[in-house]
């Protein structure tokens, strides 16, 4: 190995059995100093060093000092550097201190200019390092999000900033269908579901086949409601997952091109969803079923209880296998899979990390929640006060007529709350697809060569 210090890395043993730095032969440790020439006081070839302390090699020979020598005291591994100068006559031998240390990693040994242990030299640590070690480079952000594993607040931050940035398209695509949705869902209560009647459920004299009516018209009422809510929610989730996906890029997309972008899979994914929520039901049906049987056999607390029990079951099942597939949206349309396949990859992308899917997914849900209530509870209270009715009105509507008025203001309020939700929960999930893909598939990689990103995080031109 070069002798040469700016070559040696820390810690390194010294090569051809010279000391650390030492540009030539060095005296006998516990040794005087002698004067005699170095042709006198360097080894012979073919032999080995004389350890300290030995005596005379054989008789007729005097004592043969070996050129090359330990010193008893060493600098610890890693600080050597080359002498400033050898010991003169009489001198003790003297190691220099080590050199202070420097930002990172530590000074380069050998702070010569020009030469191989200075700036610019072969053994310059610094150069091409930045002068020291400051950790990885930072990651490329082309779009919403740094393209690396995100954090819970760089999710949701990605969220809120891609409807902060592209909030023509965002807004534009969620008002468009909330207006729509909430229509449907008025003309639909103040039409047809007004007629029937609920008000059994609040008369403690109504017999079981009221009782039993009146259930069946509410279970009717929701199920509608909740079927035109959801095929709005596939159409905003769709739209929106191509508009989250284009802004991770830093590429606007107009909601034109999004829905052309998404339309060959709407179908796909409003079959997908319909086929969880079937999922969903059947396995609250199955844990509930072996309590019900009991309860109509034999009647009594043990039917109910063995009900309760079930269904706390079934409901802990169901979660589970929801948390487990609540990437197939994204999956179906960012992947252009079918349904079975979807499921299969985010049972895939979430094994191993469902606890962390499942709180960003909870905390994403009740953000939404709280902004949407925030906004539609004044709005029912408002509708409730101009319908003529009131406070007290509003809470007996139960089992009475809902008037046009409190359908309309309540409905405003509904929209605007959902323009601002479905953005919200649409874009987490985009987003923790994203995320679930960087860590175990190294899709930044990908990301970054489809938003044309170098290796050091800038985009070329820029």
């Amino acid at each position: 190995m070069n002798d040469t210090p700016g070559w040696a890395s820390p810690g390194s043993a010294p090569s051809e059995g010279q000391e650390p730095g030492a540009s030539g032969p060095a005296e006998p440790a516990g040794r005087p100093h002698r004067s005699e020439p170095p042709a006198d006081r360097t080894q012979q070839p073919g032999q080995g060093p004389q350890e300290p302390g030995e005596g005379p090699q054989g008789p007729g020979q005097g004592p043969r000092e070996s050129g090359v020598k330990w010193s008893k005291e060493q600098p610890p591994p890693g600080q050597w550097s080359a002498p400033t100068g050898r010991p003169g006559p009489g001198e003790p031998s003297r190691t220099p201190p080590p050199p202070p240390p420097g930002p990172g990693w530590g000074a380069p040994p050998g702070g010569g200019h020009g030469g191989p242990g200075g700036p610019g030299g072969h053994g310059s640590w610094g150069a091409g390092w930045g002068g020291g070690w400051g950790g990885p480079p930072p990651a490329a952000k082309p779009g919403v999000i740094p393209l690396r594993p995100l954090g819970v607040g760089e999710i949701l931050d990605g969220a809120v900033s891609t409807m902060r940035t592209y909030w023509r398209t965002v807004l534009g695509i969620s008002l468009t269908v909330a207006v729509f949705t909430e229509i449907v869902v008025v003309l639909l209560q103040g039409l047809v579901l007004d007629s029937t009647s609920t008000a059994a459920l609040d008369d403690p004299s109504a017999t079981l086949g009221e009782l039993t009516d009146a259930m069946g018209d509410a279970l009717l009422n929701s199920s509608v409601v909740f079927l035109v809510t959801l095929v709005g929610t596939v159409a905003a989730t769709a739209l929106l997952t191509t508009v989250t996906s284009r802004a991770v890029l830093g590429r606007p997309v107009t909601i034109g091109e999004a829905w052309r972008d998404a339309r060959p899979q709407v179908v796909k994914l409003f079959g997908l969803i319909c086929l969880l929520l079937l999922i969903t039901a059947g396995i609250v049906t199955v844990g509930a079923l072996p309590g019900f049987l009991v309860t109509l056999a034999a009647g009594g607390e043990v039917g109910i209880g063995l009900t309760v029990l079930g269904l706390i079951g079934a409901g802990v099942l169901a979660l589970w296998l929801m948390i487990r597939f609540s990437l197939a949206s994204p999956t179906l349309m960012l992947e252009k899979q079918g349904i079975l396949k979807a499921m299969s990859r985010s049972a895939k992308l979430v094994r191993g990390s469902w606890w962390r899917v499942f709180g960003i997914q909870l905390l994403a849900t009740i953000i939404a929640n709280v902004v949407a209530s925030i906004i539609i509870i004044p709005f029912t209270f408002l509708a409730a006060a101009l319908s003529g009715d009131g406070v007290s009105g509003f809470l007996n509507t139960a089992g009475g007529d809902i008037s046009w008025t409190f359908l309309v203001v309540s409905g405003i309020g509904s929209v605007i709350g959902a323009m601002i939700t479905f953005p919200i929960t649409a874009g987490v999930t985009v987003l923790l697809y994203i995320d679930q893909r960087i860590r175990r598939e190294a899709l930044d990689l990908e990301l970054a060569r489809a938003a044309g990103v170098q290796g050091d995080g800038t985009t070329p031109g820029s």
